[in-house]
């Protein structure tokens, strides 16, 4: 069997860790905490339930939130579902976002506006950044909800979530904020910030797929309808029998990025600068975004040089040409596009992300790798 090449992608996934494992493998099988939840007349739900709202707790202390503002969904794409048609669905008025979100947030946008929601489709800078400003600029009397991502899924950027939230609660919209790329990469104080709804997924974290969390403040509980029905679980926000083993997961990964976040983003930024130094260095390659606003963990890079396809490094280093979300698509990026680059220098580039594994000796392989490519693009690999 041929040897994996080296993971590069942990933006589209990360790898669940084993001590989140070891958690989950307890709540499952016959002498496992396999109970329902929502059984509370006996001794296996009970426990199932003390399970599920301990992990509650430990997103809560990741993201300064109180637990009882958490609602369990499938993860951030359903997260984002119900942020934006669980305040918008069926009503008039207007919402706000970007052409850098993730498909979750721009597919739902799209359907919304084909069911007669007015959508303003902000554009980045020239960085990649959205500006407050052009948030300020986009409200409006009817504007119902903005959404923004807080660290952008293909180019690492970070969003100025705490001040377009203030811009927003001044004018008495919503903001919701999807931070599936945010948790356990950068400080999050729902305590101190000014959003209404936060989107969480697991296996970004190091946690399993298929289980995420929405934060709902205490300003969006009225507004937000259920999307899901079948037996008023959750507060009524989303119904369906809870998973335990992937709350306990995602409880526990939670906790560990609690424990461990600031150690962990220190050595990814060493690393970081090392990658990047490393392969600025190359001819033909630049970086794609801001510079300075962004997270250490991922890197876009555009690399013109003739005959250079993404393909060359496909048996050495895993890694994207754009989002998990849009691959399947074969189209350029659309947040690269957004950025103003030509649809061939979007073809031509290629997001590297680390992690928890990553070690200095994988980024000194990748940039090896990279500057073998480029110096037989032809015939390499």
């Amino acid at each position: 069997m041929p040897s994996l090449p080296l993971y590069f992608d942990y933006a589209a996934t990360t790898p669940v860790d084993d001590r989140v494992i070891q958690a989950m493998v307890e709540c499952l099988g016959r002498q496992g905490n396999f109970g329902n939840p929502a059984s509370n007349s006996h001794a296996y739900g009970n426990r199932a339930r003390d399970s599920v709202e301990l992990a509650r707790r430990q997103v809560a202390e990741l993201v300064g939130a109180s637990a009882e503002s958490l609602v369990w969904t499938s993860g951030a794409t359903e997260s984002n579902n119900l942020a934006l048609k669980g305040v918008a669905q069926g009503r008039r008025g207007h919402v706000i976002t970007s052409l850098i979100e993730h498909k979750a947030v721009l597919d739902t946008a799209h359907q919304l506006e084909e069911q007669g929601i007015d959508v303003t489709w902000l554009a980045p800078d020239a960085s990649g950044l959205i500006q407050p400003e052009a948030v300020r600029a986009a409200l409006r009397s009817d504007t119902l909800l903005v959404s923004l991502m807080w660290v952008n899924n293909e180019l690492g950027t970070v969003t100025d979530i705490a001040t377009i939230g203030q811009i927003v609660r001044e004018h008495g919209a919503l903001f919701h904020v999807d931070a599936a790329q945010g948790t356990g990469k950068v400080a999050i104080d729902l305590r101190e910030l000014a959003v209404d709804l936060m989107s969480f997924s697991a296996h970004k974290t190091y946690g399993p797929k298929g289980i995420g969390a929405l934060y709902i403040g205490e300003r969006a509980r009225e507004a937000l309808t259920a999307q899901i029905h079948g037996g008023g679980h959750e507060g009524g926000y989303r119904s369906g029998t809870l998973a335990t083993h992937q709350i306990v997961g995602m409880g526990a990964a939670f906790a560990l990025s609690s424990a461990e976040m600031a150690a962990e983003s220190a050595r990814i930024a060493t690393l970081s600068n090392r990658l990047r130094d490393g392969l600025l260095a190359l001819p033909g390659v630049s970086l794609n975004g801001c510079p300075k606003q962004r997270i250490p963990h991922t890197l876009n890079l555009c690399i013109e040089h003739k005959g250079f396809t993404s393909a060359s490094l496909a048996s050495g280093l895993a890694l994207s040409t754009t989002s998990a979300c849009n691959s399947a698509s074969n189209k350029p990026s659309h947040v690269l596009i957004a950025l103003g680059l030509t649809p061939a220098q979007a073809g031509s580039s290629i997001r590297i992300s680390l992690g928890r594994y990553t070690e200095v000796a994988d980024v000194d392989k990748a940039v090896e790798v990279i500057r073998q490519a480029l110096a037989a693009p032809a015939s390499f690999w």
